[in-house]
């Protein structure tokens, strides 16, 4: 599988674990806030895996997980022999998706080698295609949603608050989510990278981490286990 880019050692992407990150190319879809444009596009270049599997070798006991995330991991066909692969050296495996194959993570499941999925929920359903592009179908997040808790997964799903998104906004993705083990409510940070159309929407003021934590508090009427 290709990996296009790698942090060594992170403190913050597997929930209570010291991990590495691996960044896979290519996107089904165009967030106009997202922080890792120049993975959108598929590209045959990458860290070679040999120097990834050295990397994991010699770090096998001091690193606890390793983090795949994208651009879309889901949409490479190598995916789960990927996993396999890392897991041989012992490590957790997390995986970050846009939820947008169920089908894919349905497999990622029955193969039984993922310890954590972290979905992102980015707009209420009728806005999903503002959001993230015209190929972005909210019902097949949900459907991703749905497979983990029946699944008794290990997961949770993520928002990350752009100032386009208001309390009507969340409120209104808090009821269409089932009760989720864990709603992570982010706070936006605008990116280095953007289209030219999208500069007034990047431009927008993020809102305060205090207004975050007080959208998690109204949204756990719904979300018992909304946090910021």
């Amino acid at each position: 599988m290709i990996i296009s880019g790698m942090v060594k050692s992170s403190l913050v992407d597997y929930p209570g674990l010291v991990s590495t990150v691996l960044f896979t190319p290519g996107c089904n879809y165009n967030c106009f806030y997202c922080h890792n444009r120049q993975l959108i596009e598929s590209g045959s270049d990458g860290i070679s895996q040999d120097a990834i599997e050295d990397f994991l070798t010699k770090r096998s006991g001091l690193l606890d997980a390793v983090v795949i995330t994208g651009g879309e991991p889901t949409l490479h066909s190598d995916l789960i022999p990927y996993l396999a692969s890392i897991k041989r050296h012992g490590y957790k495996i997390k995986l970050d998706s846009n939820g947008s194959s169920p089908q894919v993570i349905r497999a990622v499941l029955e193969s039984r080698l993922c310890d954590y999925f972290a979905i992102d929920y980015k707009a209420p359903t009728t806005r999903y295609v503002e959001f993230c592009g015209k190929d972005a179908k909210a019902g097949a997040v949900l459907d991703t949603i749905t497979t983990l808790i029946e699944a008794n997964a290990n997961f949770e799903v993520r928002t990350t608050v752009v100032p386009q998104l208001g309390e009507d906004d969340l409120v209104q993705m808090a009821k269409e989510l089932p009760i989720v083990p864990r709603y992570v409510l982010n706070r936006y940070r605008p990116p280095e990278l953007y289209l030219p159309r999208d500069r007034e929407r990047i431009a927008a003021p993020p809102y305060s981490q205090a207004q975050i934590e007080t959208f998690a508090a109204t949204l756990r009427k719904w979300q018992p286990n909304a946090t910021s």
